[in-house]
């Protein structure tokens, strides 16, 4: 791959870019050698209450210890979570700089200590035993700063990552909050709210779809979560004091179930999951209202000491439930898919309708693929998408259909219409005006290279069309016949020979013949569809191809090669003999070009690619055995065809466990667990 960095050269590049970093994580080391923080609780040390922090110190005029107590730690296991949490302010300092990264560390951890004492001084005034615990509490270490360090690197991500990563760490310091409420959980939020309010970047701004039922589903899962922990969890949190097994396990058990079906079904937008989690919702924020009326009806101050502990657990909950509700009630458009919910605009087309489409206004050069078996229609922004419904993933084939200035609103309204729906929007095999369609924050794979044979002025002279000329006269030596023709046209003994070879190479494979853009004799007998044979002078067929057609202003501009199928011990280079004649033939016809399609995974990536790269050579080495795409791709190089880029489209790499499951059923709808797992062996085998 070039000249690509290696592992030990990225890390040091990375270390060089992180100083202050590096210097506090040190600084933090180096003090728990001193005082022996390393090996033993410093919390016990006689000179913790000179340098921790905390509303008693500040009272007692202590006014150094928001420094000196940011470098000490209070327990050794602690130092683990410590100085693993310098992350954040590593990804920002070398992302943005030492002077920013050390601003958000001292920032946040100055204003993590005093706001946490102010708020702690207003709350113990109040008779909440809870707020004068935490108030006389005292605290060490860095994990304000670390916090704000986390959450101005969370900004740095890219979309949609950056929401998802937000939703998680909030997530975490409110939960932390709530259910354990020490002093350091309370730093943590006020670091972190700091950030909220200083970064521009992350102000409010419009949330898809797919992220407001992500959003929906992590809540219920928390909730879910949370169930289960504190019920062997002991917590100390605002609400009081909880001990294990506190209720009945089973209870829990299955409330927890039960929300996580919901969760489940919120996740792909359903309208009885928002229902059922809206009921919930009521349900616990009732329960928690009619609590907290029953303590101010018996007038109970003390909540710790006279609410039972599963009690206090729900009334926690109750304001996570009372949060879902408002969020619930604000998205509610986001939950209307149902299952079966269709994408088309209106009536579905039909297959005859999408090859009128196709003839009138053109298409690319896997259009006509659009008319085979198991795909679906969608009249979408005036033109036509067509795809498969495969394990959750609406996976579209190649590019829209219809007039190319309606195109673009395609590709937009079927994402938008895909996502209503519950289902993963994708496009296979598409072109570079698909992937300027698609929104800006959409990622692409690249899938294949078409190659691309142009017609006009066609000569096999040359170096470079040796092979092709040498099949041409060789076949002409021999009496080997060309004849383009249509299935259909053929005899029945020629139509039982194609089906014989057809089966023979099919069963080599271990694997049925494989489906989507990848055709079949099924396929090929369609009137519109080529065949060119080469036969032998005893009439025996030594290899066929099929060609699609494709349309471009009203009439036939070129054709697609699909199958490729020889007779063992036939003509030798009868595929080169095909592809060679066919070429001229159609060229004679008028046609413009011959797409000899793309080789999947054979793509030459940059040195400086990266992941995609790494993993793309991976699986192609793994195929290679079975299917031979590489040796594929290297014999098409023989026609010297120019290239077109086709691409995976899809919104982000969460998609891709979905989007292959599709694909795999897609391209293979009939193979079984049994073929599956013995090309598997394949594999292996070729491997070694």
């Amino acid at each position: 791959m070039g000249d690509r960095p290696g592992p030990a050269q990225r890390a040091t590049h990375f270390l060089r870019r992180i100083p202050a970093t590096l210097a506090l994580m040190l600084a933090v080391i180096a003090v728990g050698v001193a005082w022996q923080g390393l090996w033993t609780s410093f919390a016990h040390s006689p000179v913790y209450d000179t340098v921790a922090y905390g509303l008693p110190a500040l009272e007692a005029g202590r006014w150094w210890t928001p420094l000196t107590g940011t470098f000490f730690v209070n327990e050794p296991w602690v130092y683990v979570f410590t100085l693993t949490g310098f992350w954040g302010m590593a990804y920002l300092e070398f992302r943005r700089g030492s002077r920013v990264a050390l601003a958000y560390f001292a920032g946040g951890q100055l204003f993590a200590v005093l706001a946490t004492s102010l708020l702690l001084w207003l709350c113990a005034m109040l008779p909440w035993p809870w707020a004068e615990t935490q108030a006389a509490a005292l605290d060490v270490g860095p994990s304000g700063g670390t916090m704000a360090c986390i959450a101005a690197a969370l900004a740095l991500f890219v979309s949609p990552w950056r929401l998802r990563a937000w939703i998680v760490l909030i997530a975490f310091i409110f939960l932390a909050v709530l259910f354990w409420g020490a002093l350091a959980d309370l730093e943590h939020v006020m670091g972190v709210l700091l950030v909220l309010a200083i970064d521009r970047s992350l102000r409010p701004q419009r949330v898809s779809v797919r992220e407001q039922r992500l959003i929906a589903f992590v809540t219920m899962v928390v909730l879910a979560a949370v169930q289960l922990v504190t019920l062997v969890v002991p917590t100390t949190g605002p609400f009081g004091v909880t001990v294990p097994y506190a209720a009945p396990w089973f209870d829990v058990t299955f409330d927890a179930v039960v929300v996580l079906i919901a969760a489940n079904g919120m996740r792909r937008g359903r309208r009885w999951a928002w229902i059922v989690s809206v009921a919930l919702s009521v349900l616990n924020v009732l329960i928690g209202v009619g609590l907290i009326t029953l303590i101010a009806i018996a007038g109970i101050t003390d909540v710790e000491a006279t609410v039972d502990a599963d009690l206090s657990v729900t009334l926690a909950t109750s304001v996570l439930w009372a949060m879902l509700l408002v969020y619930l009630l604000l998205v509610r458009r986001a939950f209307r898919a149902h299952r079966g919910a269709r994408i088309s605009d209106g009536a579905r087309a039909t297959r005859e309708e999408v090859k009128e489409e196709i003839r009138t206004h053109g298409g690319g050069t896997l259009s006509w693929m659009a008319t085979w078996e198991n795909n679906i229609y969608a009249r979408v922004g005036g033109g036509i998408v067509a795809y498969q419904r495969r394990a959750g993933v609406a996976l579209a084939l190649a590019d829209p259909l219809g007039p190319e200035e309606v195109r673009p609103a395609a590709v937009r309204e079927f994402i938008a219409r895909a996502e209503h729906a519950g289902l993963i929007p994708c496009f296979f095999s598409a072109g570079d005006a698909t992937r300027a369609a698609v929104p800006a924050d959409w990622r692409s794979i690249v899938v294949a290279d078409d190659t691309i044979v142009d017609l006009p002025g066609l000569a096999f002279t040359g170096k470079s069309w040796a092979a092709v000329r040498t099949s041409l006269n060789r076949a002409e030596r021999e009496g080997v016949q060309f004849r383009l023709t249509r299935l259909r046209d053929e005899p029945w003994g020629i139509q039982q020979q194609l089906r014989a070879i057809s089966e023979s190479w099919v069963g080599d494979k271990g694997l049925p013949e494989m489906g989507f853009t990848l055709g079949t004799l099924t396929e090929a007998d369609d009137p519109e569809v080529r065949l060119a044979l080469a036969v032998s002078p005893e009439g025996n067929v030594d290899g066929f191809l099929s060609w699609l057609p494709i349309y471009g202003e009203g009439r036939v501009r070129g054709w697609t090669l699909d199958l490729m199928r020889r007779r063992d011990g036939g003509f030798g280079p009868v595929m080169e003999f095909l592809i060679g004649s066919s070429a001229k033939a159609f060229a004679e016809e008028g046609a413009e070009i011959l797409s000899l399609s793309g080789a999947p995974l054979t793509h030459e990536y940059p040195a400086d690619a990266g992941v995609i790269a790494d993993v793309t050579d991976w699986v192609a080495g793994m195929l290679e055995p079975v299917y031979g795409f590489a040796s594929l791709h290297r014999f098409k190089e023989k026609f010297n065809p120019r290239y077109e880029t086709m691409y995976l489209l899809y919104r982000d790499e969460s998609d891709l466990t979905r989007i292959a499951a599709a694909l795999t059923r897609a391209f293979l709808p009939t193979a079984t667990l049994r073929q599956f797992a013995g090309a598997g062996l394949e594999l292996v085998r070729g491997e070694h």
